[in-house]
């Protein structure tokens, strides 16, 4: 049973949790009812938490069947990771460079960005999808409060988030993913602190590249499945294509 206190913004968040970990898959229909008594509350704040994920973007509004997870194409994702790129290249020439920010930077919260850096990492290389996700999503958002920019931090992390909807599906049919996934975090902590443009801004490049290339994956991955003899499931690993 989740507590009353803040009933509306749990609901919500358990909920993202299990979109970001394909545990509430794009294509089936749900309604207010299902969710609430799965998880032993009233309808309504349940239909609150829904109509803030369809705000989100993560959700669907099916008339007279409830809602379904949106699923996002790999153009959209594309659109995105373009958009992001934007944001947090102007984002990180400030941070490495403006008066404006404390310099050194906080302490108190580059521990706590550190602390999640290395934990993505860790995940990262290990391939644990499911860790890396909430340490990924932290680790960026605490960065991006370092400008003190509200508005910014709101829409990045609102990105963040339907970029990992596309990608979790789409990377749970590649296999292994130990060493595959962008585990540069530490790295651009460092930079940061060092104020060193140029490393900061080749390890925010690397991060958006390495976006691009999994969309480009998964368009060949898509274009193979529609392509394969009806009779194969075998999913070829797009990083060998």
């Amino acid at each position: 049973m989740i507590k009353r206190s803040t009933l509306r913004a749990q609901i919500a968040v358990a909920l993202r949790d299990e979109i970001l970990a394909g545990r509430l898959p794009t294509g089936r229909d749900f309604t207010v009812k299902e969710i609430a008594e799965s998880y032993g509350v009233s309808a309504t704040p349940v239909r609150e938490a829904l109509i803030d994920l369809a705000a989100q973007g993560l959700l669907e509004v099916e008339h007279h069947r409830g809602y379904r997870v949106h699923e996002f194409t790999a153009a959209d994702f594309c659109s995105m990771v373009e958009a992001r790129a934007l944001v947090l290249d102007g984002i990180f020439r400030r941070l490495a460079a403006d008066d404006r920010v404390p310099d050194p930077l906080p302490v108190p919260v580059l521990a706590s960005v550190r602390r999640r850096a290395e934990a993505a990492r860790r995940a990262a290389l290990q391939g644990d999808l499911d860790v890396l996700i909430g340490y990924d999503l932290r680790y960026w958002r605490e960065l991006g409060g370092l400008i003190d920019n509200a508005y910014i931090g709101e829409f990045l992390d609102r990105v963040r988030v339907q970029c990992w909807a596309f990608m979790v599906p789409q990377l749970r049919r590649c296999g292994t993913l130990a060493g595959r996934l962008w585990s540069g975090h530490c790295a651009l902590v460092d930079a940061l602190e060092r104020r060193d443009t140029a490393e900061t801004e080749r390890l925010v490049r690397a991060y958006d590249d390495g976006a691009m290339e999994l969309a480009r994956q998964m368009r060949l991955l898509g274009d193979r499945a529609r392509t394969a003899p009806a009779h194969r499931t075998e999913v070829t690993d797009p990083r060998r294509g």
